[in-house]
């Protein structure tokens, strides 16, 4: 029984994330996760000392100092400046939502999924109430657009630099963009197309009118301003560490770190801006973290893994794999079980890209196939929007499955 009581809390996870209420009361996801976390804890399916264990330090940090930076750039005003910059050139609805999905999509191949997330959540929901857009077409984009361009880099996810340092894979920042680029860039033209199907009355051909907008707080924007470089010239940096001389690690916690003390140390503002970070979203991340690991601990699924009859090498079952297990026990746990089996069958570098495809896109199917899902979620909750399970699962399962047959399709067609 005590190996079920996580399953059961995870259904039940699940099922008030869909419904989201029940008679007069309204859950919100980061309470359903910290409600499942509570739970796994009192019934003893895991024990505190382990539940604190589970919890990624790592993540938590470097999501906290990207939320500082994300508001200091909301907050100055800077972010919608910037933003004119960049899409100003949109003449319509169509041409927004293509421009996110493509922009969105090569800066997460950079910067990271989640740190796009962070940032391109509040921009997201502006351009909605500039132009009358509605706002789950554009959260639904940006979603779709870091999920699927972190495919195709070593670090756009988690997931993928696990992949990349784990699994035996030479020269990374080549071999990813080299086997998976065109599958990535078609699965972006893809979501371009079900987003269309999916809203057809908000592609509307009336020509969309944009403004500049004034920095607020120019001050903090100047902060934010050189934040931001900081982080692309850090990250930069990281990317040459790696090809050049890979034995030094630059982590991406204290790149966060380090973009945001200009923001912390130089700013009279700080404390306003750490009240009104998403606090929200690190109660959420803290939970999902203890309830996968109770749930990994039960063992449900290892031997469901491992003993299948399935030829687990093969490209097809490691994407699909991929996808569907992704949904249950979240992609990184997924893929901190796969790679030692891969690496004993003797999977080659394209088995490794199709790992890293499938437990990636499985992101685009449900609310919690990704974390970068949720970070989009939560920031739009903050501002009084939101995505529901069915929204967004409407259009991201058959998009995913979409997605499943390309990268299936052009994996199985490169020689092993």
């Amino acid at each position: 029984m005590g190996t079920l009581i996580p399953l059961v809390v995870l259904a039940i996870v699940f099922l008030l994330i869909a419904v989201r209420k029940i008679g007069n009361v309204n859950f919100r996801i980061w309470q359903v996760m910290l409600l499942g976390a509570a739970a796994v804890l009192v019934t003893g399916s895991i024990t505190p000392l382990d539940a604190l264990a589970s919890i990624n330090l790592d993540v938590m940090l470097f999501l906290f100092f990207m939320f500082v930076i994300g508001e200091a750039l909301a907050a100055s005003g800077y972010l919608y400046h910037l933003s004119f910059r960049l899409f100003s050139r949109a003449e319509s609805v169509r041409h927004l939502v293509f421009l996110i999905l493509v922009g969105a999509g090569v800066l997460s191949a950079l910067l990271m999924n989640d740190t796009l997330a962070v940032v391109g959540t509040p921009l997201m929901l502006y351009f909605a109430r500039r132009h009358g857009i509605s706002p789950k077409l554009l959260l639904l984009a940006l979603a779709f657009a870091v999920t699927t361009g972190s495919v195709a880099s070593p670090i756009g996810n988690p997931q993928n630099l696990l992949i990349a340092l784990s699994g035996g894979i030479e020269n990374p920042f080549i071999t990813f963009p080299l086997y998976l680029a065109v599958p990535t860039a078609i699965s972006l033209l893809l979501a371009y197309g079900f987003l269309c199907r999916a809203f057809p009355g908000e592609l509307r051909p009336a020509a969309l009118v944009h403004r500049e907008e004034e920095i607020c707080d120019p001050a903090l924007a100047a902060l934010a301003r050189l934040s931001l470089i900081l982080l692309v010239l850090l990250i930069g940096g990281r990317v040459a560490a790696v090809m050049l001389v890979p034995e030094v690690d630059i982590r991406l916690t204290w790149i966060a770190v380090v973009a945001a003390i200009p923001i912390l140390v130089g700013s009279r503002r700080r404390f306003e801006i750490l009240r009104r970070i998403d606090w929200a979203t690190l109660v959420f991340f803290a939970g999902l973290f203890v309830l996968m690991a109770s749930v990994w601990q039960s063992g449900f699924f290892q031997p469901l893994i491992e003993g299948s009859s399935l030829d687990l090498a093969a490209v097809p079952v490691i994407v699909v794999m991929g996808v569907v297990v992704s949904q249950f026990v979240s992609n990184v746990p997924f893929v901190a079980l796969s790679l030692p089996a891969l690496s004993h069958l003797g999977t080659s570098t394209v088995g490794m890209m199709a790992l890293a495809a499938g437990s990636t896109i499985a992101g685009n199917m449900l609310i919690l196939g990704a974390a970068s899902n949720v970070i989009v979620i939560q920031g739009a909750e903050k501002d009084g929007e939101t995505l529901t399970f069915g929204e967004f699962a409407r259009v991201g399962v058959p998009l995913t499955l979409a997605q499943t047959a390309v990268y299936v399709v052009f994996l199985s067609l490169i020689p092993a």
